[in-house]
């Protein structure tokens, strides 16, 4: 019984060194919309992404209240116009680093990779691939994207009023400092 007991531990001990995650709790999304009339940024320091270090698998999730704007009044828009955050609070992805082997995760180095994955905003849910910059220093790992998205695809309503103030196009950076997950 005692030889089980310890086998089983000492498996499961070994499966843990194998799994390796990496989380945080503080990641963040910025995004920007650049048109001649009006220049729109906002910012959420409060995305939650885990990372596996050994499948690429990968995910995030934000609520869209958390995005902080320079301005109040599209801050408003953004959450009661737009989004619809009330309805809609949260955007999430999941996906996969198609090319995870390629990252060393015991050695300081800075590593390009590939994502594909699933990003849902206002219950819309598009394919989407990409690139990204994976940097690991000691037992943490930092991870940088940028993407571009279409308001439209999302189903997010611009208003004829506002169409001229928004981008058709937005651009999306996303920083996950992620550290080991114990």
């Amino acid at each position: 019984m005692f030889k089980k007991t310890y086998l089983t531990l000492l498996l499961l001990s070994s499966m843990s060194l194998f799994a390796q995650k990496y989380m945080t709790k503080t990641g963040t999304i910025k995004f920007f919309s650049k048109t001649t009339m009006e220049d729109i940024k906002a910012e959420n320091r409060k995305v939650v992404s885990v990372l596996d270090s050994k499948t690429g698998a990968m995910e995030f999730s934000l609520l869209l209240k958390s995005f902080d704007f320079t301005n109040d009044l599209m801050e408003q828009h953004f959450n009661e116009s737009y989004l619809e955050s009330d309805k809609y609070p949260k955007a999430t992805f999941k996906g996969k680093i198609t090319d995870i082997a390629t990252v060393d995760f015991t050695k300081d180095g800075s590593y390009n990779v590939n994502y594909s994955g699933k990003l849902t905003i206002k219950d819309v849910t598009k394919d989407i691939t990409g690139t990204a910059t994976i940097v690991v220093k000691g037992d943490k790992a930092t991870a940088t994207s940028k993407l571009k998205i279409k308001p439209k695809d999302y189903n997010i309503s611009i208003p004829a009023t506002a169409a001229a103030k928004i981008a058709e196009v937005i651009d999306v950076d996303i920083t996950m400092d992620y550290a080991k997950k114990e």
